[in-house]
């Protein structure tokens, strides 16, 4: 089943109602929104992009869009419901088109008063990973770990509490460089 093109408009009063549409549905990012409304018009001409522009600074004039709280309300439901480690957050609010700065006081904001040892452990709790009993199994765990955004630090803590060996440990060292 082949999926129809976007439909070409060149009024604003219509981009506006697919944004708010599409704000309806899910929180976006300025980047995401502007991704998503570039095929409704012609993105190529002056007019195309300045529609898409007028109908973005309305939309941010309004309130519905703002990605500092974008960025806030994303690392905390990720914090708080999947348990990823602050390294994940970042990487996938840059992908969503998010700032740097933005980023970086919203993650920090969510993040300063949790403790990263803590956070993994309920992420390993979360995923049903309980205590390697060989180096095969350690391995999983300090993937997933890696995977999930927590720092090298914070894995190998929870990894020696668990008593896993040395020569283990320095194999997931020089699997990180």
């Amino acid at each position: 089943m082949a999926f129809p093109r976007p439909q070409k408009t060149d009024s604003e009063d219509v981009l506006y109602e697919y944004a708010v549409g599409a704000l309806s549905r899910r929180m976006r990012s300025v980047a995401e929104l502007k991704r998503l409304l570039r095929p409704r018009v012609e993105a190529d001409t002056e007019y195309g992009q300045v529609l898409v522009e007028l109908v973005i600074r309305r939309l941010k004039d309004q309130g519905y869009l703002n990605d500092a709280k974008y960025a806030a309300a994303y690392s905390s439901f990720r914090r708080d419901n999947e348990k990823f480690g602050r390294r994940r957050v970042i990487t996938e609010l840059k992908i969503k088109g998010v700032h740097g700065e933005v980023i970086e006081k919203a993650v920090e904001s969510t993040y300063d008063e949790v403790s990263d040892e803590k956070q993994a452990r309920e992420y390993l709790r979360r995923k049903r990973l309980v205590k390697p009993n060989n180096q095969k199994e350690a391995a999983k765990v300090f993937r997933q770990l890696t995977r999930a955004g927590f720092a090298a630090k914070t894995i190998f803590v929870i990894l020696k509490k668990w008593d896993i060996d040395d020569e283990t440990l320095t194999a997931f060292e020089s699997e990180l460089e």
